[in-house]
């Protein structure tokens, strides 16, 4: 179960494996003394076994941005493809006209 979370733990968690609602988390000064304030995606029903979500912020962030502009870049290409058939449509479109134009 433990792999199966760690695994999962990619972009920002919308659910917990254990079912529980995702929250947003800061932590204290009390909590860390060298970066108060620091955010998390965390479990609400979260304990340190390692079986709950409790992501630092910027990491989900950070890999929800990749996730993101790998999309559109996949778009993109999807989008020069469409440009480029249309064009060859009409090339062969233009082609076809002439034929029965000129014969």
């Amino acid at each position: 179960m433990l792999g199966f979370v760690a695994d999962s733990e990619y972009g920002i968690p919308t659910r917990c494996p254990c079912g529980g609602r995702v929250i947003n988390e800061v932590a204290g000064k009390e909590d860390y003394d060298t970066l108060p304030g620091k955010r998390f995606f965390t479990c609400k029903n979260y304990e340190a076994d390692g079986f709950h979500y409790r992501q630092p912020w910027v990491i989900g962030v950070q890999e929800e941005l990749e996730r993101l502009t790998k999309r559109v870049e996949e778009a993109e290409e999807v989008m020069m493809g469409v440009s480029n058939l249309s064009k060859q449509i009409e090339s062969v479109e233009v082609d076809t006209l002439e034929r029965v134009c000129f014969d």
